[in-house]
């Protein structure tokens, strides 16, 4: 009699049913919250991509000095992002990811009192100090949650707000400065900075009240949903015997640093093609603010479709480097092609390869270095990678305007694009498959 009042609950259906249930509550929660925050924090670092459209002719940037502001944004997110996701890692993310968006919010709103080169380099650096570990903090956040085999499609539909941005970010910027220009005796880049930073502002406030730190702490989720979930992530942890357990350790592991040099190779791609799209596309020939950020968007909805898709198959084949490989050197080829595109349409069709391959990279990454992180070595790890990576964020815009200057056209800066792209590829081949194939 025991047994057969057992068997239904030991059985594999209702088990899995309990937890299928629970993971879509995390979901819905926690994901597109999360989304919306990431969207409203990638407007407010590459806005100033369209702000350059009249900004650089009124204060009399080079493409070098923009090229510059645009990167040093990164310096400040490299040198705040460990201690930042350190103290996240001891305060909890509800608090400190409120504050890291209220302090952004505030300090991009103060960029349309940008005056000279001077002014644009110090609130560049200020909003990289600010929304240092918002990222890394995130990723940090959802392994709470998440187990390895369900991290690629959630990290990649959080991260897939990065092309949601540019889709409905750059056709607002565009409209901002053409509609606003002159009012109140402003141009439009300054209203634009200005309407864009208050999402910021009432979000932080938002994450304060809605975030839960932990699984336990969840009031939306039963006893019964919350042991499954705690389980599933007490399983992974104690299967990650390899991770460094110190902050020293951590820095100094080989794994994080070739972790490094991979997402470096990345982001460059990324950040190269994200500041420079609007220049591109008028480049090609598209000529109004409001044309040029419709038709910058197309390449970001390519870029969504095939992050969506590219995340799903990941975690459904549970492969995760030729997952990486393959959309690497797609976009390695889109940069070249687009060099040698003759009118608007072909220039669009390669950069969409471009950004589709380029910036799908991103999330996928991220499946590598959590598959052996964990506890303070994942809080250090994934703020580490993050940052030195990001510093490519820096590089990055800095070369494409650098060589722009040199050359006088992008073709040179969109090899640099593809090279980087190339020998990131072949470095995610040099880690072994059965230790992130999970």
């Amino acid at each position: 009699m025991t047994l057969q009042t057992q068997a239904p609950v030991v059985g594999a259906h209702p088990a899995q049913t309990l937890e299928d249930r629970a993971y879509g509550k995390v979901f819905w929660r926690i994901v597109p919250f999360l989304m919306l925050c990431y969207v409203v924090a990638y407007l407010d670092r590459v806005n100033v991509g369209f702000a350059k459209l009249q900004m650089s002719s009124e204060l009399g940037l080079s493409e070098a000095a923009y090229g510059i502001g645009a990167g040093i944004f990164f310096i400040g997110y490299f040198l705040f992002e460990v201690p930042s996701n350190i103290i996240m890692n001891k305060v909890g993310a509800r608090v400190w990811i409120a504050r890291i968006m209220l302090t952004w919010g505030i300090i991009s709103a103060a960029f349309m009192f940008t005056s000279s080169e001077t002014v644009f380099y110090v609130l560049r650096f200020l909003l990289g100090v600010a929304e240092a570990g918002f990222f890394p903090g995130i990723i940090l956040y959802l392994t709470a949650w998440y187990p390895a085999h369900r991290r690629a499609r959630i990290i990649t539909t959080f991260m897939s707000a990065i092309p949601i941005s540019a889709i409905f970010g750059n056709p607002l910027s565009g409209l901002l400065m053409d509609s606003f220009h002159g009012t109140h005796g402003l141009s439009g880049w300054q209203w634009m900075f200005l309407i864009e930073a208050i999402p910021a502002i009432l979000f932080g406030v938002a994450t304060f009240f809605y975030l839960d730190d932990t699984i336990q702490g969840a009031k939306w989720l039963n006893d019964e949903e919350k042991g499954v979930l705690t389980a599933n992530i007490e399983a992974e942890n104690r299967a990650k015997t390899a991770s460094p357990h110190s902050i020293g350790a951590t820095l100094t592991d080989r794994r994080v640093w070739l972790m490094c040099l991979i997402y470096f190779c990345f982001v460059l791609g990324q950040y190269g093609l994200n500041f420079w799209m609007p220049t591109i596309v008028k480049a090609s020939g598209v000529s109004g603010n409001l044309n040029i950020g419709l038709i910058s968007a197309i390449p970001y909805i390519c870029t969504f479709v095939a992050m969506l898709a590219l995340g799903r198959s990941a975690d459904r084949l549970r492969e995760r480097r030729w997952h990486l490989v393959v959309p690497a050197l797609i976009a390695a080829g889109g940069f070249v092609a687009a060099t040698m595109a003759t009118s608007t349409t072909v220039s669009i069709v390669c950069l969409s390869l471009a950004a589709a391959g380029a910036i799908s990279c991103a999330p996928l990454f991220w499946s590598l270095p959590t598959a052996f992180l964990a506890g303070t070595g994942a809080a250090a790890g994934i703020a580490w990678i993050n940052s030195v990576g990001n510093l490519a964020g820096f590089l990055g815009p800095f070369l494409v305007g650098y060589l722009k200057d040199f050359t006088g056209t992008n073709s040179a800066g969109m090899y640099l694009l593809a090279a980087a792209l190339v020998i990131g590829s072949l470095a995610v081949l040099t880690v072994p498959a059965k230790s992130v194939n999970r």
